[in-house]
């Protein structure tokens, strides 16, 4: 019998850890060497005896059984079942312990095994590296923070310009160019020039631009928001290349965000109201806040004043492995909620999973309103995420508790028409439609709910998965996965560095 035993330090708490980790099924997104994984028999994911099909890079197949698992101690043990390598009688172990100085993880990752005779040390090489310390590697580089003088550097090299703009200069760029309204084919990349800040201006070098459905809106002119020819986008972040008169809480150099009207964020350099951008804390790296500040500013909002969420409290979310939706069912939980997400695949359902979701509804055989009473013993949602509107308001409703609430804050599938209100007497229901702008219409407003976001990623309440890149000059991809619903997470636009053309 062969034992392989591996540990390490992740430099990170041990939820944040936990979090990826507990996920059976959910190795093909954070493993190198794993290419795609499936759970059989449609067990779930963190269910006792279920089993994991997956490929390796290599071609080799491999299944595994999930033997235990425990939370309160963070650990489980899982067996092969069969395999395209030799590797007989094989049982790992998984265990967490958290490292109170300075908030990290120990991870302890053993097995024991038989193998043909000639073989052990090949076999016990390849479980140590490509397996334990790969996977060490992996996860550390998901949650681990890198240093503020590291985050700095790197953003600053990115967005340094290769020349410093004459007094007076614009600064040449790219951006994306809506001509007129209509499909994703009609974003184009276009040279564009920022101008010197005038006062109460600043000027910035962005280096990751965020993603999100309104862009979708805006784009096709189902809202009245970007009259073309113009550039679409709310969410950019970057660093500062100078700043006009009157403008006290930036410098040059200093690295800093926006979630706000007016449009505009699809470029690579642009002049705009200094009051709409606020500096980044060190320990928010550019491509995070462009992921997570529009989508986690409004799900501050959704949790805490449109509806404030109660310890015990039952919350369904749609879309629960996308942007908004990844982050209200990790803050729901943490709140106290029994958190239920609805979405459309069992990929999907693992990361919903993964994303602090207790329950999650797929289509079947039963409603979603008939599944919501099953999980609840009759009782309801106290309150509905909805952003999916035409094809889910009917089942949301008939989803609610007595006086439930449900939060209409989107409309993938279309707008919900015109609805009698009478429905809602069926168990005195409310029903909110927010407007982001009505919660972030000034910079007081907008910075206290950023604030309290950006606490919640410190401390591990709420991690951000940026799940897709694409360059600027692909934002119609990015555009085509967001509406064909491919997309997990955030997506991220990166635009070009300094000197490079727009073509």
């Amino acid at each position: 019998m062969i034992r392989v035993v591996r540990s390490t330090v992740i430099d990170a708490p041990i939820a944040a850890v936990w979090e990826i980790l507990r996920d059976f099924n959910g190795h093909d997104r954070w493993h190198p060497i794993v290419r795609r994984s499936r759970l059989e028999e449609s067990k779930r994911t963190d269910q006792i005896g279920c089993v994991r099909n997956f490929d390796l890079e290599d071609g080799a197949n491999v299944r595994e059984r999930l033997l235990s698992l425990s939370d309160n101690e963070r650990r489980f043990r899982y067996t092969i079942v069969d395999a395209d390598i030799p590797l007989h009688d094989y049982v790992a172990d998984v265990e967490l312990k958290p490292v109170t100085d300075g908030d990290r993880t120990f991870w302890r990752w053993s097995s024991a095994f038989n193998t043909p005779p000639g073989q052990e040390q090949e076999l016990a090489a390849l479980v140590a590296t490509e397996v334990y310390e790969a996977g060490f590697a992996a996860v550390r580089s998901r949650v681990e923070r890198p240093s503020a003088g590291e985050r700095q550097m790197r953003e600053a090299a990115q967005a340094a310009p290769s020349v410093r703009p004459a007094a007076g200069a614009a600064i040449e760029g790219a951006a994306i160019v809506i001509e007129r309204h209509g499909g994703a084919e009609e974003l184009r990349l276009a040279r564009t020039e920022a101008p010197p800040p005038g006062p109460g201006q600043v000027r910035l070098r962005q280096t990751a631009v965020g993603v999100n459905y309104i862009d979708v809106y805006c784009r096709t002119g189902y809202f009245d928001l970007l009259k073309p020819p113009g550039v679409p986008g709310l969410e950019a972040a970057g660093v500062v290349v100078d700043t006009g008169p009157d403008v006290r809480h930036l410098a040059p150099g200093q690295r800093a965000a926006y979630a706000c009207p007016p449009l505009g964020a699809y470029a690579s350099v642009r002049t705009m109201d200094a009051s709409l951008v606020m500096p980044l804390p060190d320990h928010i790296d550019a491509e995070t806040a462009a992921a997570a500040l529009l989508k986690g500013v409004t799900a501050e909002f959704l949790l805490h004043r449109v509806h404030a969420v109660a310890p015990g409290e039952t919350v369904l979310v749609y879309a629960p492995a996308g942007g908004v939706g990844r982050i209200l069912c990790q803050w729901a939980n943490r709140l106290g909620a029994t958190v239920i997400g609805a979405t459309s695949t069992e990929e999907k359902a693992r990361a919903s999973r993964a994303a602090g979701a207790h329950h999650v509804i797929v289509p079947g055989e039963k409603s979603l309103e008939e599944q919501v009473r099953d999980l609840t013993d009759g009782h309801g949602a106290d309150v509905i995420y909805d952003a999916v509107g035409r094809d889910s308001f009917a089942h949301s409703v008939d989803a609610l508790a007595v006086r439930g609430h449900l939060v209409s804050f989107g409309q993938a599938s279309g707008d919900i028409g015109s609805q009698d209100i009478s429905v809602l007497a069926g168990c005195s229901a409310t029903l909110s439609r927010p407007n982001y702008v009505h919660y972030t219409d000034t910079p007081e407003k907008f910075g206290a709910s950023a604030e309290r976001l950006f606490d919640a990623i410190e401390r591990r309440i709420v991690t951000i998965e940026i799940g897709q890149r694409f360059d600027l000059k692909n934002a119609a991809d990015a555009h085509r996965a967001l509406e064909s619903r491919e997309t997990t997470g955030s997506t991220v636009l990166i635009p070009p560095h300094d000197g490079e053309a727009a073509s």
